[in-house]
């Protein structure tokens, strides 16, 4: 339920911006702030807090605040399955809105100072799309664009020829999607399945990650980033995404649809960075990088990760 100010939130979403509302929400919830240090600024805002083992999650505007009751749901479902994956702190209110911006308020993951591989991200997401979902679970198609729109119509600091570009290569790909046929049956669809979004705790257990486009739907969507990563970006070695197609016992690439959503993905990418051109001269020039690449698609995608 809203704390305050709600309706506000839409535009000047920055790092200072989210820490006040931070500050806010903890004092709400009884936390304390004092010390505390943001781990990423990107869809949300995530805080760690360094006196409770909680880890603060701040929308960019409360039309978020459906995917963020989302969240919450979808943990709790995989916690009672056992899945390994993220839990939110049960003892508070979830989630709540503060100054225009859903909140969430999740247990801490101590982790173990490894990176999860590849492999690891295909058996966990393997072990994922073999649940069976329940009906009281009540979750959306996977919307293959995401928050693209959105981003196009709100970002700031690109040219009018881009957003021009950014809106015909969505209807493009809108139309190319509504083609596509799947062999794959519906069910649960991490919606943002890559390494990132996996992290090992002090017991070398793999903890799935961020569920705010959790959905039901064809398990190809969740191929498709770590696909799209090595066929087009080459951010992974062979090897890593062989160990990756043997954990899952499946190369997208072989799907006549893969172009689709290779191109999907590659879009998805480029509009999500654009939200923070403001953020740094590095941020502003990677998407110069990535929106020239995606005018020519010939062109080579010599993008970094960001």
């Amino acid at each position: 339920m809203p704390m305050s100010g709600a309706g506000r939130g839409h535009e000047g979403f920055t790092s200072s911006r989210a820490r006040q509302v931070m500050v806010e929400a903890c004092g709400a919830a009884g936390l304390d702030s004092g010390g505390v240090r943001l781990i990423r600024l990107g869809e949300n805002a995530l805080f760690r807090l360094e006196r409770q083992p909680v880890i603060v999650r701040i929308a960019r505007s409360e039309e978020y605040l459906d995917s963020a009751r989302r969240e919450v749901g979808v943990s709790r479902w995989l916690a009672d399955e056992g899945f390994p994956a993220a839990q939110v702190v049960e003892d508070i209110e979830q989630a709540v809105v503060v100054s225009g911006h859903p909140v969430t308020f999740w247990r801490r993951i101590e982790e173990s100072g490894r990176a999860a591989t590849y492999g690891e991200l295909g058996s966990i997401l393997r072990e994922l799309h073999a649940l069976r979902m329940p009906e009281t679970l009540v979750l959306p198609r996977f919307e293959p664009m995401g928050r693209s729109v959105l981003r196009i119509e709100k970002a700031t600091g690109i040219s009018e020829s881009d957003r021009k570009f950014l809106r015909e290569r969505h209807r493009q790909l809108e139309r190319e999607i509504g083609q596509l046929s799947f062999a794959s049956p519906v069910g649960p669809v991490h919606g943002d399945a890559h390494v990132q979004n996996l992290m090992v705790d002090r017991s070398d257990r793999v903890i799935l990650i961020d569920f705010e486009v959790f959905c039901r739907d064809h398990p190809e969507w969740d191929l498709m980033v770590t696909a799209t990563e090595h066929d087009s970006l080459g951010w992974q070695t062979p090897d890593q995404y062989a160990e990756f197609v043997g954990a899952y016992g499946r190369d997208l690439r072989d799907w006549p649809g893969f172009p689709t959503l290779r191109a999907v993905q590659e879009f998805k990418m480029t509009t999500w960075l654009m939200q923070n051109v403001g953020e740094s001269d590095e941020v502003a020039r990677e998407y110069a990088r990535r929106i020239a690449s995606l005018r020519d698609d010939q062109a080579p995608r010599d993008w970094h990760p960001g």
